[in-house]
C-alpha cells in the first residue's frame, strides 16, 4: 500500500508540474479549444477562397468556349473558302458542256471542219486506255517505294527515295513528256499510246508513293507484332496485314494521281499526239481527251468550242465516278474487314 501511494503521490505531482508549465507558456503556444467565432471566420475564408476557385474555373472556361467557337468559325469559314471555287468551277463546266452532252457525241468521231455533229468517242476511249496503262506503271512501283519508306526505312535509301520523290513531284509535267520522247518516240520512231502512258506514270509515282507511306505508318505497330507473333513472315505481314489496312487510303492517293494525270496534255502532245479515229492498236498515235479539248478550244470554231467544253464535262465525271466508285467499294471492304 506505501508504494502504491508513493506512486500515486509521484503522478499527482507531475500533473501539478505540467499545468504550470502549461500556464507560464506563452499565449500563442497554449493549446485552445476553436471558439465559435474562429471557427465562423474560418468557415467565412474558406467559402470566399471557394469563390474565388469557382469565379476562375468559370472565367477560363469561357475563355476555352470562345477559343473553340473561334477556331471552328475559322475552319468552318476555311472549308468554304475552298469549296466555292470547285463547285464554281464544277457548275459552270456543268452549264457550259451540259447543252453540247448527247449520246452522239460519247459515240461518235469527231467531223471534219465545217460539218456539224461528230463527238468525242474516240477521245474518251483513249483517255480510259492512257489512264489504264499509266496506273499499270505507276501504282505497282509507286506502292512499293511508298513501302519501303513505311517499313523497312534503311536511313540512307529512304532519304534519297523521298528526295527523288520530292524532286518528281515538282517536276513540270512538260519535262516529263519531253523525257518520254527522247527515250521512247525518237529511239522507235513512233508516237504511242505506251509512250503517252509510260509519261503519265511517271507523273503518278510520287503521289502514290508519298500517300502510301503516309498511311502504312498509321498502321499500328501491334497489329504488326500480333503477325510477326503468330510466326508470319514479315513480307506477308506487309502485304496481308499493313497493306490491306491502309488499302482505303492508299486508294485514294491512286485516286488523287489519277486526278492529275487525266487532265495532263503537254505529255501527251509529245508522246501519243493525237488522232481522229478509233485506237487500233498502243504502238500508235492515240487520240485523247485534254489534246481534243485543246486543239478544239484554240480553234476559231463555236461549234469546236461547245464540244470542247462537253470533253471538259465528260473528263470530270470520268474522274468522278473513279474516285466514288473506289471509295463505295473499299469503304465495304474496310467494314467487312473490320
Amino acid at each position: 500500500m506505501n508504494e502504491e501511494q508513493a506512486i500515486n503521490g509521484r503522478l499527482q505531482m507531475q500533473k501539478e508540474e505540467d499545468y504550470e508549465a502549461a500556464e507560464l507558456a506563452p499565449p500563442a503556444a497554449r493549446p485552445s479549444a476553436p471558439t465559435h467565432e474562429s471557427m465562423g471566420e474560418e468557415a467565412t475564408g474558406k467559402a470566399s477562397r471557394d469563390r474565388k476557385l469557382y469565379s476562375g474555373s468559370a472565367a477560363r472556361r469561357r475563355s476555352r468556349n470562345i477559343r473553340s467557337r473561334l477556331a471552328y468559325s475559322l475552319c468552318a469559314l476555311s472549308t468554304v473558302i475552298a469549296t466555292v471555287p470547285l463547285l464554281l468551277i464544277l457548275f459552270y463546266v456543268i452549264y457550259q458542256g451540259a447543252g453540247a452532252l448527247n449520246l452522239s457525241f460519247l459515240t461518235d468521231l469527231p467531223k471534219p471542219v465545217g460539218e456539224s455533229g461528230g463527238g468525242m468517242g474516240n477521245a474518251i476511249v483513249g483517255s480510259l486506255i492512257l489512264i489504264g496503262i499509266a496506273a499499270v506503271i505507276g501504282v505497282p512501283f509507286g506502292v512499293l517505294a511508298g513501302t519501303q519508306l513505311a517499313e523497312y526505312r534503311s536511313p540512307r535509301l529512304s532519304w534519297v527515295v523521298r528526295l527523288l520523290s520530292d524532286i518528281l513531284s515538282g517536276v513540270p509535267s512538260i519535262i516529263v513528256g519531253i523525257f518520254v520522247y527522247t527515250l521512247l518516240v525518237l529511239t522507235f520512231k513512233q508516237f504511242s499510246a505506251i509512250a503517252g502512258g509510260v509519261a503519265l506514270g511517271i507523273l503518278m509515282l510520287p503521289t502514290v508513293a508519298r500517300t502510301t507511306e503516309e498511311m502504312m505508318r498509321m498502321v499500328p505497330d501491334s497489329l504488326r507484332e500480333a503477325s510477326l507473333a503468330l510466326g508470319i513472315p514479315r513480307w506477308r505481314t506487309i502485304t496481308s496485314v499493313v497493306i490491306k489496312t491502309a488499302a482505303g487510303g492508299i486508294m485514294t492517293g491512286v485516286m488523287l494521281a489519277t486526278a492529275r494525270i487525266a487532265g495532263e496534255t503537254a505529255p501527251l502532245l509529245f508522246t501519243a499526239l493525237n488522232s481522229r479515229t478509233w485506237p487500233t492498236g498502243l504502238d500508235k498515235p492515240i487520240a485523247s481527251l485534254p489534246v481534243q479539248i485543246y486543239t478544239y478550244a484554240i480553234s476559231p470554231f463555236d461549234a469546236w468550242h461547245k464540244q470542247a467544253w462537253a470533253g471538259s464535262l465528260v473528263l470530270v465525271l470520268i474522274v468522278l465516278f473513279l474516285s466514288i466508285g473506289s471509295k463505295l467499294y473499299f469503304g465495304r471492304r474496310m467494314k467487312r474487314a473490320t
